[in-house]
């Protein structure tokens, strides 16, 4: 007759440290007081399901067991006894976790079925019960609570960051061309090093320069083979030497100037990530971050706006489009933009535009020039070339022309002497040289948050994608007919 254990707790920790430790299948030896030392057979990873761990207790016994099942979505896995000096026959194990809703707490339900040899039932199973799950509670918590998950010694006593190897899926662009060269991978996710904070990724955005890095248009910035994306939500895994501030299962978002964000877990330098206020989810972070704050530095840094600002914004349907368009607005400027068509043209006017100039082939500056007779003091340009003499045209003397994308090909070199015939000023700003501090990535980001919270920015339209599916979004965000932000959800 099977012989049935089951023990449940609940651990004050966030569900992302724990099953950091839990899902390690090598790593009880380091938390669980029974355990005199354990290996993986094979050089086999210890989170690949079929490895097998051999390990001794401190009583003497010898157990091996097999991982069965890992799961990193419902934190479940599933093991089983292969060989023991114990006598416990057809042993079957199962872990499972689950967040407790009144605080960032776990869940932990551990369960088990054995036979055993007749009149040994009660022996084993309290020593399963007692020995094995009531006492690993109490070790996890001891664990836990003194850093022993974020630090491990090494050989000279030095804390060490604990390296739990991690499987990612990651997109990559198999040689520079169309969508259909993302193609996703398994891989491995390195443990992060110093300075770093390692991130099981929820959502990703997807923004206009993940395509011009895929077309190979920047190539000091991606090689073939490469990932792309800037920008990434989630939840903390596990952080390297010398990081402070951040805790395993805290909600984060990060953007930086290295690409690498399509994929389910990466590390990261610390100095790129924000924790993510309670009220913001995963997807509106990775729709919102770098082109939220884009919108803030092109208001505040470049376009000075202010109440009355004349603002000229193209793709005023997108994803900085619409976010920039009802920031301003709320600032008080006047708000003119451009669209590809009338479903998007009814988008921006509801996110702030007072008119909306529908222009497929990139001719505007007559229209600009009929609403406002003396031209656009500012415009905000992510179309590039094909726009560059309507832009000019329709520029006010004295205005300021911010280049921010080519999606109609490469900017040519601007002339000083062409902008001087209207006092112009040009700028093409990067994002990453705005928010190169910590302080200053902190400034921006609480700006954007605070403009979520009053209702400056309503929630972003978001289109969603699988991690897959990325070489999908690529096609639609070029089609020119998305409309806000496009999301990689993993």
């Amino acid at each position: 007759m099977l012989q049935k254990v089951v023990r449940s707790t609940v651990i004050d920790a966030p569900i992302a440290r724990v099953w950091a430790v839990l899902r390690d299948f090598n790593s009880h030896d380091q938390w669980h007081t029974v355990v005199e030392q354990s290996r993986i057979e094979g050089g086999e990873r210890s989170d690949q399901v079929g490895c097998v761990r051999n390990f001794t207790l401190k009583d003497g016994n010898h157990i091996r067991e097999q991982l069965l099942t890992l799961d990193d979505r419902l934190y479940k896995s599933t093991y089983c006894i292969v060989d023991a000096t114990v006598p416990l026959q057809r042993y079957v194990a199962t872990v499972t976790l689950k967040p407790v809703t009144d605080g960032n707490r776990t869940f932990w339900h551990w369960e088990s079925t054995f036979a055993t040899p007749p009149g040994m039932e009660r022996e084993l199973r309290d020593m399963v019960a007692q020995g094995v799950y009531e006492a690993g509670f109490a070790n996890l918590r001891r664990h836990l609570a003194e850093g022993g998950d974020l630090r491990l010694p090494d050989s000279s006593g030095q804390a060490m960051p604990l390296a739990l190897p991690v499987s990612t899926r990651r997109v990559v662009v198999a040689q520079y061309g169309g969508a259909e060269q993302l193609q996703a991978i398994e891989d491995q996710a390195p443990a992060p090093g110093p300075g770093e904070v390692r991130i099981r990724q929820r959502a990703i955005g997807v923004n206009y320069i993940d395509i011009y890095l895929r077309r190979g248009w920047i190539p000091p910035m991606l090689a073939p083979g490469d990932t792309p994306g800037m920008e990434a939500a989630g939840t903390v895994l596990d952080v390297g030497e010398g990081v402070h501030g951040f805790v395993p299962g805290d909600r984060v978002a990060y953007l930086g100037p290295v690409p690498g964000a399509y994929c389910s877990v990466r590390s990261v330098p610390a100095a790129w990530v924000v924790r993510l206020p309670p009220a913001v989810e995963e997807a509106t972070a990775a729709a919102l971050l770098l082109k939220g704050i884009t919108a803030d530095y092109l208001m505040r840094d470049l376009g000075h706006v202010r109440t009355g600002t004349r603002l000229l914004v193209h793709a005023a349907a997108g994803g900085v489009g619409v976010l920039l368009c009802a920031w301003a607005r709320r600032l008080g400027a006047r708000v003119l933009g451009t669209v590809s068509s009338e479903d998007k043209a009814r988008v921006a006017r509801e996110h702030g535009c007072e008119q909306v100039i529908v222009t497929p082939d990139y001719q505007f500056a007559d229209a600009v020039r009929g609403h406002w007779p003396q031209g656009a003091e500012v415009i905000v340009d992510g179309l590039g070339e094909s726009a560059r003499e309507q832009n000019f045209k329709a520029l006010a003397t004295c205005g300021h022309w911010i280049s921010l994308g080519q999606a109609s090909g490469g900017l040519k070199p601007i002339d000083p002497d062409w902008l001087v015939q209207k006092s112009a000023t040009f700028s093409r700003p990067v994002a990453f040289d705005y928010v190169a501090t910590p302080d200053a990535l902190a400034d921006r980001t609480q700006r954007l948050w605070a403009a979520l919270a009053d209702g400056s920015l309503g929630q972003p339209l978001i289109e969603r994608y699988t991690l897959d599916a990325a070489g999908d979004a690529h096609a639609r965000l070029e089609s020119r007919r998305s409309v806000g932000s496009l999301v990689l959800m993993t």
